[in-house]
């Protein structure tokens, strides 16, 4: 069964309600204060199923929305969700104030399907009917509701071109109709155009990511709190875990779907496009609040900015200057937003810009979000527009392309534009999830494809633009050369000083150090990596020092001199002569016995033989004999014996050590 949400729209007192619940048999109004005023003053709801040409069932879900000028915040909380919209204008009283206020909050949602209708048809005369069709028609000429005329030629020839950029697909099979509550006249006309207008409308997409916007929260003796709203998108089944993004109360609270109601009845899940009720455990009717959202848990993000393009109406009294504030509402969330607009300092009446919001508190929005903003004071309808970047950086330069590649390019150009923009850093598929609302299993599939074509570059789940991976490779080349340059006693730089210093990912850096290793621009041994073929280069009297250290020590046999005062004997700097040393140790020419001694290999191994022998005449020695042996002092036995311990030469037992 297809499922489409229709709003309500108009100036108070024009029949909204009534025509309603004359196409629904439900009455709207649902709050006491409604019924004895005789006005709508908050959203209301009703449904209809009707059949259609093709033998399925249609399911329209009404959104009924108050027309007073006091209350066109609960209207707009209400319009952000539907499908199409009757356009409710009275016979007797034709275009008013909020008539005009409705449309133009229509337009600025970008709303393209709709149905004009004449309301209490029945109070006036043809001739008055006939004057006040033609005005309706004149005040929605060019719009999306355009109805046709008998000697407009583009009802034989429409031109797809024609239309103005505000409004890209008008509907010129649409047509103004009247009717009355009262005595039933023109509802069936009403219905059939419903059900031409409804085929035309695209699903909404049940596999993305679900969103929920609240716009009631009560409980529900038996039941608990519950909450409803339209599904703008996704699914959400029952003991489905969601997760309540809010800005203004307690965030990242978990809930459990204990139950779904679509239109009264109990299903195991309700998709994109329906009125849903969801009976909720974990959270109470004070946890919750018209406003907030119901979404995935850990899959989406809130955002204390977003880059938008925004369209100030004509009708706005005065242009909107940068940095000014207004009142922002998007869906059933309404907050106050400083405006930074792009590239000007103001914008005037029917202009329209890019613009960056600073919102107060955390809000939930993703690209492809409308929007609308009304005068901070007082508060009238002034303009809105569409989100383009919920997740925008700090500071970027060509912010104002990378937004026009957004705004007008297609699934693969937003994806590689917000792969390309985080640079050498890359962004991982989590991240594209929560930037684009686009669940994975729409995204991979795009993602395989750019990999294919090596526009992308993947490592794991994290991706780099293919500019940005050759800059990186480049970067790391470039250190590792400079690095060589600057130590040429160094056989090469550390790993992680190497990340460091070009700022790759953790979980990048593996990946570009392996195509360097295989394009053989750098080699790695261990730890160390260095250009291809390069050792150590020393300069002659560095080359004379490390011929003196090494002569030194294997002069000296087990009675080693001070490594500080061998240094201090060099005509090298002291820094230099320490590089030396580590080479020495590095290729185990040097052995470090401990933090103070030092000895020379060849020392070391005659050490080796010595005890060896020993052993033939006694499987265990102690310190006095040691030093008999060797002919040192204490001061180089101890150390030596704990050498030997550690190389598994000798073992200690008590005082004495046993000859392995």
């Amino acid at each position: 069964m297809k499922s489409i949400i229709v709003g309500t729209a108009g100036h108070v007192d024009h029949g909204k309600t009534a025509l309603v619940k004359a196409l629904t048999g439900i009455d709207a109004d649902r709050l006491q204060e409604e019924k004895r005023r005789g006005i709508t003053i908050d959203l209301g709801f009703a449904h209809l199923d009707l059949p259609m040409p093709s033998g399925e069932m249609l399911r329209l879900g009404f959104v009924d929305v108050p027309g007073h000028e006091r209350f066109v915040r609960n209207m707009l909380a209400g319009v952000g969700g539907i499908d199409l919209v009757l356009l409710v204008i009275a016979a007797d009283e034709a275009i008013k104030p909020q008539t005009r206020e409705h449309f133009d909050i229509l337009q600025l949602l970008g709303v393209q399907r709709g149905i004009p209708v004449l309301t209490k048809s029945d109070t006036v005369d043809a001739e008055t009917l006939a004057v006040v069709r033609l005005e309706v028609e004149e005040f929605l000429r060019g719009t999306f509701l355009h109805p046709p005329s008998l000697d407009d030629p583009r009802l034989d020839h429409p031109n797809p071109g024609d239309p103005s950029p505000s409004h890209p697909s008008p509907d010129y099979r649409s047509k103004i109709i009247a009717v009355s509550s009262l005595t039933g006249e023109g509802l069936e006309d009403l219905r059939r155009a419903l059900v031409e207008a409804a085929a035309e409308v695209k699903p909404r997409d049940s596999a993305a990511l679900a969103r929920l916007p609240i716009d009631r929260v009560f409980t529900m003796k038996g039941f608990g709190t519950v909450v409803t709203g339209t599904l703008v998108a996704g699914t959400i089944r029952r003991e489905q875990e969601m997760e309540i993004f809010s800005g203004t109360r307690e965030a990242g609270r978990r809930v459990r779907v204990r139950g779904v109601q679509v239109h009264g009845q109990s299903t195991e899940a309700a998709v994109a496009g329906q009125r849903s009720a969801l009976n909720l455990a974990g959270a109470s009717t004070e946890d919750l609040a018209r406003g907030m959202t119901l979404a995935p848990p850990a899959m989406l993000e809130t955002t204390r900015r977003a880059d938008v393009s925004l369209r100030l109406l004509p009708s706005a009294a005065r242009p909107l200057k940068n940095r000014a504030r207004a009142h922002f509402h998007s869906f059933t969330m309404e907050t106050v937003v400083e405006i930074v607009l792009h590239g000007t300092r103001q914008l005037a009446p029917g202009e329209s810009a890019l613009a960056r919001l600073k919102f107060p508190q955390a809000a939930l929005l993703l690209p492809g979000d409308r929007f609308i903003l009304r005068q901070f004071s007082p508060v009238v309808t002034i303009g809105g527009g569409v989100v383009l970047d919920a997740a925008p950086l700090p500071r970027m330069a060509a912010t104002h392309d990378f937004l026009a590649g957004l705004k007008n390019g297609d699934a693969k150009a937003v994806l590689t534009a917000r792969v390309a923009r985080r640079g050498h850093r890359g962004i991982s598929l989590a991240r594209l999830t929560a930037e684009t609302g686009w669940a994975r299993t729409s995204i991979e599939p795009i993602l395989a494809e750019l990999l294919k074509a090596r526009l992308l570059v993947g490592f794991g789940e994290t991706f780099l633009h293919a500019s940005a991976f050759e800059a990186l490779q480049l970067q790391m080349v470039k250190r590792v050369t400079e690095f060589h340059k600057q130590n040429p006693l160094a056989e090469g730089i550390g790993k992680e000083e190497l990340r460091a210093q070009a700022d790759a990912p953790a979980e990048v850096f593996p990946g570009i150090a392996a195509q360097l290793m295989a394009e053989k621009k750098i080699e790695v041994a261990g730890d160390v990596v260095r250009l291809p073929g390069r050792s150590v280069v020393m300069k002659d009297e560095e080359a004379d020092s490390r011929n003196k250290i090494e002569a030194a020590f294997a002069s000296a046999g087990l009675q080693v001199p001070a490594l500080s005062d061998v240094l201090a004997g060099l005509k090298i700097d002291r820094a230099r002569a320490q590089k030396i040393v580590t080479l020495l140790l590095r290729d185990k020419l040097l052995v470090k016995v401990s933090d103070e001694l030092v000895f020379h290999r060849a020392a070391l191994e005659r050490l080796r033989r010595q005890i060896a022998a020993y052993k033939t005449k006694s499987a265990v020695i102690d310190v006095a004999q040691f030093k008999d042996l060797t002919g040192v002092s204490r001061k180089y036995a101890i150390p030596l014996l704990e050498f030997l311990d550690r190389e598994r030469v000798t073992r200690r037992a008590g005082d004495r050590r046993e000859i392995l």
